[in-house]
Order: structure tokens, then C-alpha cells, then sequence
């Protein structure tokens, strides 16, 4: 997947005429420019218009080539359950935004996965067969018509009864933390890597993406204003219009992590705001956000820019909504984490505060 941006006025849009779907078909398009290359802008609460990002494919580097896998391996899951893997020739790796799976390829495993979930689309994985069902669900009889040896999973995916259902048929299945965030980077690569009986890959893996995130923070640090004050107040909203689901994510929904490690300034502290919340106007006048952080789908679900303001008139009042402040990211990407954390934040620096880096002319 790649970026395509047109320019309408001042403000950088995606163009989705030729998003990838479910086949891993990818397009052309502008890549994120690195942060070391841009120029913040002078006066970022100025900026008009929304941004939609999709990320370019990751780029797959195994930290070990063809690793030899020390089995059997016994271990207690996230769950606390003791499983025992003795082969890992055929691997599924399946979470609602294709982290685990990624993961897998960089611990140099990729060849052993026999299938994928639909959130997981790069190159190196598309010709396997989706084992989900109507977007994220789990499916039986197509897992277990690959005959999988091992089966990493979280609670991200369901129903969980498929799940419990691979067990009883003898298959391993291992679940590892849902949590999404920069506090556990190096714990989900290394419990993915340990049940895969691989552990030096996965101190290796772990090692890299913490310096990779760290490195992206130092260059967002230089980017984005050193006082709180001067960062652009953000909220992320989660909505499906279809089935009138709207929330708002605070603190401790791995949201409040992912904004402030780009340099906005997350307001659920200072409003109160825990947990994944229905959104009220209350709250929205509350924060008074200078940009709405959301999914492509989500927003696309609710008719764009325009049906999200007439959904909510308190956020058309705020800073953001009188802009028209949105930025947008790619459903599987923005709450992603895991290998794809520095490319996730430095996209999201350079929509908030070098927007005009996006643009093509």
C-alpha cells in the first residue's frame, strides 16, 4: 500500500480510487517524506483542510535469515494458559491489524505462514489465503483447512469460541497482550518470538524497533513545539455511521500514547476523559481540538469531512471543526504499533505539523 495525495486548495487528500483490498493488491503513490526533511510550519493551527494518510508496504527485513526454531517450546499465553508448541512449519499469525502476522516475516519466519488475516496485505504475504470472514472474523473451517501447526492470536479478533474451537481440535493456539502501544513493544515481539521458539531473534527484532521509535521521537521532538502549549490539542474518534458507533478514545485506550509520542497534545487528561467512551457534545466542547485524529473507514463511514461536522455541530464550533482539521489514517495502520511504530509516528508529525509536506504540486 502506498500513498496517493492530490491537492484540493491547501489540503492533502488521499486518493482512494485504487485503495487496496482484501487481495493485497498495492498502487502507486507519495510517500511520507521524512521528518529530517521538512519544514514545520510557522503557525500549524493555520493550517485549513483535512489529511488522509496510507502508509507505503513496510519494508520486510528478517532480522535472521532462515532461523532455526529451539523446540518444543512450553509456555503460559497472556491468558495465562499453558501451551506447549512442538512444530512451527505452518504458521498463523492473526490480529485485527496485521501486527503479529508482520512480525513473524521480521523474526525471519515468514516462509512457515500458511495464511493471513485480512489486515495483512504487504507483498511478501498476499498470496496466502485470508482466514477471516465479513472483515474480522475469525473462521474454523478455513483455519483449520490449512492444517496449521501453531496459531498466534489476540482477543483483537472473534468470535473467541473459534479459538477455543482450534484447541479442542489439537491445535496450538497461543495469545499473546491486544495491548497496542510504545509501552510494549519489546514484551509482544519477544512473547511472539518465545512461542515461536525463536528468542534471540525476538531480542534482536525488539531491540531494533525500540531504537527505530526512539530515533522518530528525537525527530518529532525537533519538529514539534517544546511547549505543551504551542502542540496541537488532539482527540481520536471512533466511528462506524453505519452502525452508530461513536466514540471518543482517553486515556489508557493506547490513543493517548499514540498522540502525544507524535507531539500533539492529548486532551483526555485534562478533561477527565478514560477508557473508550461514547463521544457527547460535552465533551467535545470540552476539548476543544485543534485536530481530529481518526481511521480513513471511520470517516468514510460517516460521509467524509462534512457528514462528520453535521453529525456533531459541538465539533464543528471547535478550532478543528472550523478548519476542518481532520487527519485520517489507514484502519490497520494508525493503532498498529509493533514494527510499523516509526513509520506511524513520523507520518502523523508530518500531518500535523508539516502538512504542506504532503502536498504535490
Amino acid at each position: 500500500m502506498t500513498l496517493g495525495l492530490v491537492l484540493t486548495a491547501c489540503s492533502p487528500v488521499v486518493d482512494t480510487s485504487s485503495r487496496p483490498d482484501s487481495s493485497g493488491s498495492s498502487r502507486s503513490g507519495v510517500a511520507v517524506p521524512s521528518l529530517s526533511t521538512v519544514t514545520p510550519l510557522a503557525d500549524p493551527r493555520a493550517w485549513s483542510g483535512p489529511v488522509d494518510i496510507d502508509l507505503p508496504d513496510p519494508a520486510i527485513r528478517p532480522v535472521v535469515d532462515a532461523p532455526e526454531p529451539e523446540l518444543p517450546v512450553r509456555l503460559l499465553d497472556a491468558q495465562g494458559t499453558e501451551v506447549i508448541v512442538r512444530d512451527t512449519s505452518r504458521i498463523l499469525a492473526l490480529d485485527i491489524y496485521g501486527t503479529l502476522a508482520q512480525t513473524v516475516f521480521e523474526l525471519g519466519l515468514g516462509d512457515n505462514v500458511v495464511g493471513r488475516d485480512v489486515s495483512s496485505t504487504f507483498p511478501e504475504i498476499s498470496d496466502r489465503p485470508v482466514v477471516t470472514q465479513n472483515g474480522h472474523e475469525l473462521s474454523a473451517e478455513a483455519i483449520l483447512a490449512l492444517d496449521p501447526t501453531v496459531v498466534l492470536s489476540d482477543t483483537s479478533l472473534g468470535p473467541f469460541d473459534v479459538l477455543l474451537q482450534l484447541r479442542d481440535a489439537g491445535v496450538p493456539v497461543v495469545i499473546t497482550d491486544s495491548h497496542r502501544g510504545l509501552d510494549n513493544l519489546s514484551s509482544l515481539t519477544q512473547q511472539v518470538a518465545d512461542a515461536l521458539g525463536v528468542p534471540g531473534a525476538g531480542a534482536r527484532l525488539a531491540q531494533r524497533l525500540e531504537q527505530e521509535a526512539s530515533l522518530a521521537q528525537e525527530q518529532i521532538a525537533a519538529v514539534a513545539p517544546a511547549d505543551l502549549g504551542g502542540r496541537l490539542r488532539t482527540i481520536f474518534l471512533y466511528v462506524r455511521g453505519q452502525a452508530g458507533v461513536y466514540y471518543m478514545f482517553g486515556e489508557d485506550s493506547g490513543a493517548d500514547s499514540l498522540i502525544e509520542a507524535a507531539g500533539g497534545y492529548d486532551v483526555a487528561e485534562e478533561i477527565g476523559w478514560d477508557g473508550m467512551k461514547p463521544v457527547n457534545d460535552e465533551g467535545l466542547v470540552a476539548a476543544q481540538p485543534d485536530v481530529v485524529l481518526m481511521m480513513s473507514k471511520g470517516l468514510e463511514s460517516v460521509g467524509g469531512v462534512d457528514g462528520l461536522l453535521e453529525r456533531f455541530p459541538a465539533l464543528a464550533s471547535t478550532p478543528a471543526g472550523e478548519q476542518q482539521r481532520i487527519v485520517s489514517m489507514d484502519d490497520e495502520q494508525v493503532l498498529s504499533f509493533g514494527p510499523r511504530t516509526a513509520e506511524v509516528l513520523t507520518a502523523l508529525a508530518v500531518a500535523l505539523y508539516a502538512p504542506d509536506a504532503l502536498t504535490t504540486d
